[in-house]
């Protein structure tokens, strides 16, 4: 009985003795050496896109416009940049000419997924190309772009006015570890998420995750989950005038 309880106690004062070691400040050890990188990194990028200006639109006038950066699902990917009018605002202004926004519609190419780099180099071009207002730029996209919603809009909280992420999902990590000046930034992003309940290609639970990370730091996003509705979670949410008047009553 003695011999097992001493074993026990050895045991013990070495499991402390390893915690206590993890828990301590490391500092230099002499096998390996402290080094620090320091270079520049160029990239070049390109993006096919489409442009739709306001009715009344005037590239010499004062007033400047919103703008909805609009990122479209996997299957409008490739070089017919066409292919990408068919779902969302690029659709809706072709029948629907006062459309009080600038849309940005950019094209993935075949094989790839949304860039955050190239997005946010077609939206400098653009808003110094174009009267855009600054304060009013906002961010939507459906499926692969539901998740090119959530990268970018996340990552660049202060570029944006509000995001409509439409059946995606994202990382959480970057909400749960942002530093405190992120954290605030994520916390003053409006957010309007939109998912079927029986979406099969993207489960509900993708954007359910995203919603709950970006509540526990504070944000009180909006979460819209059509009960009946399967991956097509996108053709009721931009019919719905009630999306555009949400998007103009927010300014970054």
């Amino acid at each position: 009985m003695c011999k097992h309880f001493t074993t026990l106690a050895l045991v013990g004062a070495l499991c402390l003795a390893c915690f206590s070691g993890l828990a301590a400040e490391p500092g230099p050890d002499s096998v390996q050496k402290s080094q620090t990188l320091k270079t520049r990194i160029t990239k070049s990028v390109s993006a096919d896109y489409l442009l739709y200006l306001p009715k009344d639109y005037n590239p010499r006038g004062s007033k400047k416009w919103p703008l909805i950066l609009f990122l479209h699902g996997s299957g409008a990917r490739g070089t017919n940049v066409w292919l990408v009018s068919v779902h969302g605002p690029p659709k809706i202004v072709k029948d629907k000419q006062d459309f009080p926004f600038i849309v940005v519609s950019p094209q993935c190419p075949s094989g790839q997924r949304w860039d955050d780099d190239v997005l946010l180099a077609l939206l400098d071009k653009v808003s110094a190309s174009h009267k855009v207002d600054v304060r009013r730029v906002y961010l939507t996209g459906l499926s692969m772009g539901g998740f090119g919603t959530w990268s970018l809009g996340l990552s660049h909280p202060e570029r944006f006015a509000a995001i409509a992420p439409i059946c995606g999902g994202g990382d959480t990590i970057g909400i749960l570890l942002a530093d405190e000046k992120k954290a605030a930034l994520l916390k003053t992003l409006p957010v309007w998420a939109f998912h079927g309940a029986k979406d099969s290609a993207v489960k509900l639970e993708e954007s359910e995750k995203m919603i709950a990370a970006l509540k526990k730091r504070g944000n009180n996003a909006t979460f819209t989950v059509y009960p009946e509705a399967q991956h097509d979670s996108w053709t009721e949410t931009y019919n719905n005038p009630a999306l555009y008047k949400w998007f103009l009553d927010h300014k970054r």
